[in-house]
């Protein structure tokens, strides 16, 4: 007797596999955009990381070899030589790259993420499909911010590292101080503040102008208008430390702000610009001391955080503006 088996093959279509929705569509869509970030943030890793060890190695082997050891070390050698330059520009470039970022997300995010798609009709085609105009921009938030925030994170905590360590080194060539713009920017919050803010602005500039080069050309005005603003508001987000001092202007580790001479009533005056020890001079003006007002470097949490707080406090209400301005012309689709 003979059994006969009888295989039948299943005609049924196999599950697609893989990534699949809004944010999956989304990274394949901009994958340039997102190859162009993982490139950005390994340079700059790759630059600070160089600085930390062998930049620094040579550089001081450099400082050593010149005999500039020899001299007082707060006023450095006159001419740093080649490594010394190499391992600046190297540090320079890490802060450049942190700074430069909020422009690059401004620009990508009204000209490519949303200019481009309301342009071409992308978006719209998409909302009369299963996304709504709400998770469309949510979307378009969310995960350029994700991107921004963690890229950001590891390039100024490289550079901390980088900060905390070559003291010495910056002492003894006289060289960034830790208020200056970019070194300020890539030492704490404010790198990862503004990028946010920079892919919000290019996110309303996009809503607004609707066509990718005018609203590329808006998202990176507006910054530039933003970030110069809020800049200019920097030094006075903390109160100031006064130093006085008799005969002459007192020491000072920082961020100065106002300086001049001081009256026997505490009032203060323009310099009169005395010969120094210039006795008769000083007492015909009334002049009994100078002063300064400045930042120490024990000013730069409160700076940072302050700062911190409205880049992000601007972030949100561009935003905020965003929604709005995506529920008023799309209406019920929202």
């Amino acid at each position: 007797m003979t059994a006969e088996v009888t295989v039948e093959t299943s005609t049924a279509v196999a599950p697609v596999r893989g990534p699949r929705g809004l944010v999956w569509a989304m990274l394949r869509v901009h994958q340039w955009a997102l190859w162009f970030w993982v490139l950005l943030v390994a340079v700059g890793a790759g630059v600070l990381l160089w600085a930390y060890g062998p930049g620094s190695d040579a550089a001081w082997t450099e400082y050593r070899n010149l005999h500039c050891d020899t001299n007082d070390p707060s006023l450095g050698c006159d001419a740093p030589g080649p490594a010394y330059s190499m391992y600046d520009t190297a540090v320079g470039v890490g802060a450049g790259l942190l700074n430069l970022t909020p422009l690059l997300a401004a620009a990508w995010a009204g000209a490519a993420l949303i200019g481009r798609e309301l342009e071409s009709g992308t978006a719209q085609l998409a909302w009369t499909q299963s996304v709504s105009p709400v998770r469309w921009l949510a979307a378009k938030l969310a995960v350029p911010a994700a991107l921004l925030v963690s890229g950001t994170l590891v390039l100024t905590l490289l550079h901390r590292l980088l900060w905390s360590t070559d003291a010495p080194l910056r002492l003894a060539a006289s060289s960034r101080e830790w208020f200056e713009g970019n070194t300020f920017v890539a030492n704490g919050t404010l790198a990862t503040a503004y990028a946010l803010l920079g892919l919000a602005v290019g996110v309303l500039a996009g809503l607004l102008q609707r066509r990718t080069l005018p609203a590329l050309g808006t998202a990176v005005v507006g910054l530039l208008l933003l970030r110069q603003a809020i800049g200019s508001l920097r030094p006075h987000l903390w109160p100031v430390e006064t130093l006085t001092h008799k005969g002459d202007y007192p020491t000072y580790t920082g961020m100065v702000l106002d300086e001049g001479a001081l009256t026997s009533t505490g009032a203060r005056v323009p310099d009169p610009l005395c010969a120094e020890d210039d006795a008769k001079c000083l007492a015909a003006d009334d002049i009994v001391g100078f002063y300064r007002d400045h930042h120490p470097s024990s000013h730069f949490w409160p700076l940072q955080l302050a700062e911190t707080g409205i880049v992000l406090a601007v972030a949100a209400l561009a935003v905020l503006i965003a929604f709005q301005l995506l529920k008023r012309r799309t209406g019920a689709a929202v």
